[in-house]
This record gives structure tokens, C-alpha cells and sequence, in this order.
């Protein structure tokens, strides 16, 4: 796989805010109301982007907002290509973003491992 190229890390960047813009001003799918548009990462042609979304608090279900995503996915282009200055608008993927739910794993075992390495050897105890 080619390394990323300067020039589609800016437009990923810039695709992230616009379509989170877009999400927040223009779409009226109350599904996507509490979406947040975490990353874009974009194919070295420009041709492909894949937005990583995360939910909102309000305990819709991630298949039905995935659904208003994707339902939406054609409306959200054409808005991205009325905004960005590409030859080519490319196509929009939606995942879910799962960095945060891992990363808070991640410190728990931290956590879990912490108290264990503060106690000090049975050897240096005092009684």
C-alpha cells in the first residue's frame, strides 16, 4: 500500500469538516442528529473516502444511524461537490468510529495492571 500523499490528507481534512457541516446544517434525518464525523481518510486518487462517524448520546441503535448514513450518502456527495473544488466528488464510505471504546479498554487494563506493580515485593514488606 503507497504511503498518503500530502495533498489527500488535506482534502480528507477538509471533506471531515464539510460533511460534518453538512450533517449539522443541511440533513434533516433526525437519525443523524447526534452524529459526529471523527476521521476521513482518502485514496491517493481522491476517487474513495471513508468517514469514520461516532453516535451521539441518545441511545439510537448504530445500525439505524449507519442506515441514515448511508440513505443520506448520495445527498451529502452532491453537497461536498458543490463545496470542494475536485475534478471528482469522491464516494462516500460510513464505519463506525471504534477508537474511543478501545482506547477506554485499553486504560482499564492500565488500571488494572497499576495497583499490582505499586505494592511493593513481599520481601521489602515490613510487619
Amino acid at each position: 500500500m503507497k504511503p498518503v500523499t500530502k495533498r489527500a490528507t488535506r482534502v480528507a481534512d477538509q471533506i471531515r469538516m464539510e460533511v460534518a457541516d453538512i450533517l449539522m446544517r443541511k440533513v434533516r434525518d433526525p437519525r443523524l442528529r447526534a452524529v459526529t464525523v471523527t476521521e476521513v481518510s482518502v485514496t491517493n486518487d481522491l476517487r474513495l473516502a471513508r468517514v469514520y462517524f461516532t453516535a451521539g448520546l441518545d441511545g439510537m441503535p448504530d445500525r439505524e444511524i449507519a442506515a441514515g448514513l448511508t440513505k443520506a450518502a448520495g445527498f451529502i456527495r452532491s453537497e461536498l461537490g458543490q463545496r470542494l473544488e475536485l475534478r471528482y466528488t469522491p464516494e462516500l464510505v460510513f464505519f463506525k468510529d471504534i477508537s474511543g471504546p478501545r482506547g477506554d479498554r485499553v486504560l482499564a487494563l492500565l488500571d488494572e495492571v497499576r495497583p499490582a506493580r505499586d505494592e511493593p515485593p513481599k520481601s521489602e514488606q515490613v510487619e
